[in-house]
């Protein structure tokens, strides 16, 4: 590129830059090795999207994994290619210098099991019928998003995560990749996340697959072949992309002011710059999301709860932990607000667990984890570089004592 008489670098040769990346596919749990669900039901085979930033080292000592929120997907950062308009969904915390410092970390991003942009999910081919899943695919819940992801790690050769961290429901993935596989996750970064959603939560969810299931183009979940529940879906979009923003952040973004006129056209059309810019969040997220995708997720979220209905303490469920913690929370966030956090750190001191945690003065609500601040890129770069220094320590340089069994890459 070019611009007042000297050369200016495309985003994706910026120095701080993951580049261009590829996102790359591994499948496993062919059958008959199907893998069972939390559900009681099987699955397979299993495809998982992924993408990975940075060098596994010589003792694979250095391994991140990134976990994503709801809509997110495995493109965390960088270019998938030259003509991408924008970077992946958490740019400004993987690459070189950048708190998952890709000089120092290798970092992987992976698509969930039962998402839509690249993993398993009810959009795609069930191997039985020859058509998509649709509502035939079967509920799935963050265990087993996490099982799935820890297939993917063995495949790649990964037997122990430096850290595994991610936001909200990525912040959910985190937690429940300390409760089941203490021996691979040496520390985790929990991000205005809980440890089980709370009756609003739930609340926002059902309104939202309810007005999916409402539309009449959902027709059960089999619409891949015409016109699927777009105008559902973005309802759906609209109603929770409310629940990620502060009062105070809509009203310093849109106020009460008007889209295109200076009066009131006493009419149903949209007026308000804030009807606008929901309309917009809806009708962009049909573009890249599957409804049945959204079904599915959310119902996942749903059923996440370490306590188990209550049958036992936060603390009896976190007893077994082995990891080191760090949990942000923000001051304005209302759907995961800081004392669902808080909840998670009394857990965690009461099994003696090392833990630091800070909630983050901050106007943006819920989607601030998204949203550059030197504070949260600060913390996570000092947790990070601490646990890399002292895992060293403690392992020698030369980490992986069984270097013969680790396997390599297995994608598709």
């Amino acid at each position: 590129m070019k611009g007042k008489g000297k050369d200016i670098e495309s985003p994706w040769e910026a120095p701080d830059s993951a580049g261009i990346v590829e996102t790359k596919y591994c499948t496993f749990c062919r059958p008959p090795g199907l893998m069972q669900l939390e559900s009681g039901q099987e699955l397979g085979p299993l495809t998982i999207a992924y993408e990975t930033y940075g060098e596994l080292s010589g003792s694979r000592d250095n391994a991140v994994l990134i976990c994503h929120a709801l809509s997110g997907d495995a493109h965390a950062a960088g270019y998938n290619s030259t003509s991408d308009a924008k970077p992946g969904w958490w740019d400004f915390m993987i690459g070189p210098g950048k708190p998952f410092d890709t000089d120092k970390y290798f970092v992987i991003s992976s698509n969930i099991l039962g998402g839509c942009r690249g993993s398993t999910g009810p959009s795609s081919i069930n191997p039985s019928t020859g058509r998509p899943y649709g509502q035939d695919f079967p509920v799935v819940t963050v265990k087993d998003m996490v099982r799935a992801q820890r297939e993917l790690l063995l495949h790649l050769g990964v037997k122990k995560l430096l850290n595994v961290a991610g936001g909200s429901m990525g912040g959910m993935q985190a937690l429940q990749w300390a409760v089941d596989f203490p021996e691979m996750v040496s520390s985790a970064t929990l991000i205005a996340t809980c440890a089980r959603l709370s009756a609003q939560g739930i609340a926002f969810n059902a309104v939202g697959r309810r007005a999916i299931m409402s539309d009449p183009y959902w027709q059960e979940g089999r619409y891949y072949d015409e016109a699927g529940p777009d105008n559902g879906l973005a309802l759906a979009r609209m109603v929770a992309h409310i629940t990620y923003l502060s009062e105070e952040a809509l009203h310093s973004k849109f106020g009460r002011r008007l889209q295109e006129n200076d009066r009131f056209g006493y009419s149903f059309s949209t007026e308000f710059q804030v009807e606008s810019y929901l309309d917009h969040q809806g009708l962009s997220f049909t573009k890249r999301f599957d409804a049945n995708s959204y079904l599915f997720i959310t119902k996942a979220m749903d059923y996440f709860d370490l306590t188990e209905g209550g049958s036992k303490s936060l603390a009896e469920a976190l007893s077994n932990v082995s990891s080191r913690f760090m949990v942000i929370s923000f001051s304005s966030d209302w759907l995961y607000p800081t004392d669902s956090s808080q909840e998670i750190v009394r857990a965690l001191k009461a099994n003696s667990a090392e833990v630091s945690s800070c909630e983050i003065e901050t106007r943006h609500g819920h989607d601030a984890f998204l949203l550059p601040g030197s504070q949260q890129e600060e913390m996570v770069a000092n947790f990070l570089n601490s646990n890399l220094k002292d895992r060293r320590k403690q392992e020698g340089s030369d980490g992986c004592k069984d270097r013969g069994q680790c396997r390599g890459p297995i994608t598709r």
